[in-house]
């Protein structure tokens, strides 16, 4: 049985998934292999996002678990730390999320696993007249959402790559993004890392400017910005229906990547934004199809660097690796998915 309380579907709602799903069909997203797998060791699957659109994936996969053999499908919304503390205590069994984020986790020695590298870049830092580059982010304020979030750890990353000590050299706000838009658009902020579809708004408006863009900009969108990861015990109790809900978050981005009107809607009518252009413009700009190409273990050794010359892990990118991954079903499904 489904939980209704997340997003109080509406016929509306139902019929704009179910295109989705049916689109897949059309797309030759392949289905025999599932076919041939045993079932699930449980039929039920809980999912943890936050509100970026960036996570679309995620949503498109509810109507693809269901063909995976989940009965019971559950999504919680919450922000971007407490969404990694449910998947540690083991309150979720399944997120996407900053890579950055996990691997802190994984350092502080969290049950956490990551699963796959879904796609590059999502970030882009926005500032106003006197900030150009970021290195001109010395002495100024930046505003993320939460100490501790994906914005936060990507740019504390970025900062110590140009010199800068995160810790002393910039100032640091934290405010819920509307009330973070209205601010940086009153100039009380000098800089902004914005999270889809934040920046597509932005733009429109013409508020500030963009002086970093993770999608664009080397050597950061060489990299995976977000992975599917796992609670680590749900992944031993449960490796096949690890592997079917991966496939399906996968196949949600290949989705993402073909269909983005379709996954636009999927995202307004859930609530992500209000505005459907938005919306589109972030699916368009993402890299969903990106998935198979990059590679994971190079992204994690690049940000495990990164992470530790910032103070924010301890763990060396092979311990972090080791401990904190498990490709075995991305690897599979790579080959079976081809596009």
């Amino acid at each position: 049985m489904r939980n209704p309380s997340i997003d109080g579907w509406n016929r509306r709602r139902f019929l704009t998934t179910g295109v989705l799903a049916g689109t897949g069909a059309l797309l030759g997203l392949r289905s025999e292999s599932p076919a041939a797998e045993p079932p699930p060791e449980t039929m039920r699957i809980r999912l943890v996002h936050s509100r970026s659109t960036c996570q679309a994936p995620l949503l498109t996969a509810e109507e693809l678990l269901g063909s995976e053999g989940f009965k019971d499908v559950q999504y919680m919304r919450k922000g971007r730390v407490e969404a990694n503390k449910a998947l540690a205590s083991g309150e979720a069994d399944m997120t996407m999320g900053f890579n950055g984020n996990i691997s802190i986790q994984v350092d502080g020695g969290d049950q956490v696993v990551m699963l796959a590298g879904v796609h590059p870049g999502c970030y882009e830092l926005f500032g106003h007249n006197q900030v150009h580059t970021i290195r001109d982010l010395k002495g100024k304020s930046v505003a993320v959402t939460d100490l501790g979030s994906g914005r936060h750890v990507l740019l504390a990353a970025m900062l110590r790559y140009v010199g800068l000590d995160p810790r002393r050299d910039v100032k640091f706000v934290t405010h819920p993004a509307p009330e973070t838009i209205r601010l940086f658009a009153e100039g009380k902020i000098d800089a902004f890392m914005a999270q889809p579809p934040e920046p597509q708004e932005l733009r429109a408006k013409k508020i500030g400017h963009v002086i970093f863009n993770s999608m664009m900009d080397k050597p950061w969108s060489q990299y995976f910005c977000c992975v599917a990861a796992g609670n680590k015990e749900f992944v031993r109790k449960h490796p096949v229906a690890t592997k079917r809900a991966l496939r399906a978050i996968l196949k949600g981005a290949d989705l993402c990547a073909r269909e983005p009107e379709h996954a636009a809607r999927l995202m307004v009518d859930k609530g992500f934004t209000n505005n459907y252009e938005y919306a589109l413009q972030s699916m368009k700009e993402m890299q969903y199809d990106q998935w198979r190409s990059l590679d994971a273990e190079d992204t994690l050794r690049f940000y495990s660097l990164r992470l530790h010359e910032a103070g924010m892990i301890k763990s060396s990118p092979q311990k972090i690796i080791s401990q904190g991954t498990d490709w075995r079903f991305w690897r599979e499904l790579k080959k079976e998915l081809k596009g």
